[in-house]
Parts: C-alpha cells; sequence; structure tokens
C-alpha cells in the first residue's frame, strides 16, 4: 500500500524484502526457513547476513544511485532483534556482521509495526495462507517474539528520529493512514533539508 501511494505521486520506488528478494537470497531463505534440519543460531546470523550483503550490493545501492526510493520489508534491524535479542547473540557479534553486510549503509527511516504478541500470534494462525508456506520462524515461542519485540522498542528508544513505531492495531486501512502520514512528514523534511 506504501509503494503504490509513492508511485500514484510520481514517487520512483524500489519495492523489496528480506530474505530473499535475489536469486541468490531466494536459495538462502529456502534453505534457512524451509529446512526440516536444526539450523544452529551462528549459522542463521551468517546466512541472514549473507542474504543483506547480496541485497545491499545487487538491488539496494544501485536503486539508491538512480534516485529511487527503497521501500525494504525488513533490514538490519530485524538481525538486531531476531538474532541478536531472539536468540541471543552478543551486541557486538550482530553488529559486526551487519557492518559487513550492509558496508554502513543504514536507512534514514525506519517503521516498526507494534502490536502485541498474542495480537500477533492470532493474526499469523489466521492469515491467507495461499501463497505462503509455513516457516521455522512461524513455529517461535512467545518467549522469543517477546525478546524480538523488546528489541525493536529499544531500537526506537535509542533512534527515535529513525526509528518510528506504528500502532498497527486497527484495520489494514487505519494503520496504511498513519504509515503515510510518516512517511510524507519524513519525505518533504528530506526534500527541505540542506
Amino acid at each position: 500500500m506504501l509503494v503504490e501511494s509513492l508511485q500514484s505521486k510520481g514517487i520512483d520506488v524500489l519495492a523489496t524484502f528480506e530474505p530473499g528478494d535475489t536469486p541468490l537470497g531466494r536459495s538462502l531463505r529456502k534453505a534457512f526457513l524451509e529446512s526440516e534440519e536444526t539450523v544452529v543460531p551462528m549459522a542463521e546470523l551468517l546466512l541472514f547476513g549473507a542474504d543483506r550483503a547480496q541485497h545491499v550490493e545487487y538491488l539496494i545501492k544501485p536503486a539508491l544511485e538512480a534516485g529511487k526510493v527503497v521501500v525494504s520489508d525488513r533490514y538490519a534491524d530485524a538481525t538486531f532483534a531476531y538474532q541478536g535479542a531472539g536468540r541471543g547473540f552478543d551486541e557486538r557479534t550482530v553488529m559486526q556482521v551487519i557492518e559487513l553486510a550492509t558496508g554502513g549503509l543504514e536507512p534514514d527511516l525506519t517503521l516498526f509495526f507494534n502490536i502485541t504478541i498474542e495480537t500477533a500470534t492470532k493474526r499469523m494462525s489466521t492469515r491467507d495462507r495461499t501463497n505462503t508456506i509455513e516457516n521455522r520462524m512461524d513455529r517461535e515461542t512467545s518467549e522469543f517474539y517477546t525478546r524480538v519485540r523488546d528489541a525493536y522498542l529499544d531500537i526506537a528508544r535509542r533512534e527515535p528520529e529513525r526509528f518510528k513505531i506504528i500502532d498497527a492495531n486497527g484495520t489494514a486501512d487505519e494503520i496504511h493512514l498513519r504509515v503515510i502520514n510518516i512517511v510524507t512528514e519524513f519525505l518533504e523534511r528530506a526534500q527541505h533539508a540542506p
């Protein structure tokens, strides 16, 4: 919805996602998310790092160099939250992998869709699986997702200018309106920045 709204305003947008929006990324996503094998936490961290390195070099950087706005469903904060807090890696190790994978490329704006773990679990159990396959991350515990959510909220406290919390309760249209308001304000400020 965000991408369509930006494009309707004449903004050139690359819509992308992690993991898996490159040919290599698709293979890594399948290997990780659909594997029946137990994936050790370090392999998980490095797989997501490999996907992100490919994503940055082959999709994000070229789009930015072409003057496009990049909208990515997940980026480095996801590794900080999921592998760092969720899996219990120390912050230094996670940040080293993120730095290697991104080359220091950071988002200008990050949106976190905030709901309770209970609401998220309920939505996951009722979502349409027509075009999706349940994956390993869908089977995590509520304790895992609590650590992940807390990590995202901690990033928001530390970086309030970049990291915006979206109240994700309500309908898709209500949430979309919240997103558009934040993104529009951000883009207007960026346009007038020296």
